[in-house]
């Protein structure tokens, strides 16, 4: 609601919206008709380098999170959470195609690093505090630290 969507229909709006921008990216002469998301004969240029179309990235981790990455997306985005790994498995496990997962919020800790590369995970993302370039730099050398140790 704080964001101009009713939280009753936002999946399908979510749906429509993803669908859209599919045709956009794809058709020459896009057209679109849905119940919220309607246009007609529009251009659009240029067409993304990516083909088909780039990545769908679905984020999140709670309730139907898998129903959404396995009707929407080409990935599922989520934060690294202790039973991340464990919900990889789960989806890779009821999904029917490849699902590209690639995780944010990744600590600077080696284990976890070697975790997310064993379960096949395409990236690990670090959230880099904010603050002088120091405190960025000290974060840096951390994150730099974890990834040497788990080469070696």
């Amino acid at each position: 609601r704080n964001h101009g969507t009713d939280p009753r229909t936002r999946m399908t709006l979510m749906r429509e919206r993803i669908e859209a921008m599919k045709a956009i990216w794809t058709q020459e002469e896009a057209s679109y008709a849905g119940k919220y998301v309607r246009f007609e004969r529009i251009l659009s240029f240029p067409k993304p380098a990516q083909r088909p179309y780039p990545p769908i990235l679905v984020g999140g981790s709670k309730g139907a999170i898998f129903d959404r990455v396995l009707a929407f997306g080409d990935a599922w985005l989520p934060q690294f959470r202790p039973d991340t790994l464990e919900r990889v498995r789960e989806l890779r496990v009821r999904a029917e195609r490849a699902i590209d997962v690639q995780i944010i919020g990744v600590p600077a800790q080696p284990v976890a690093l070697e975790q997310i590369r064993d379960a096949n995970v395409s990236r690990a993302i670090h959230w880099l505090p904010s603050g002088p370039m120091s405190t960025v730099e000290r974060d840096l050398e951390k994150w730099g630290s974890a990834i040497a140790a788990l080469d070696e």
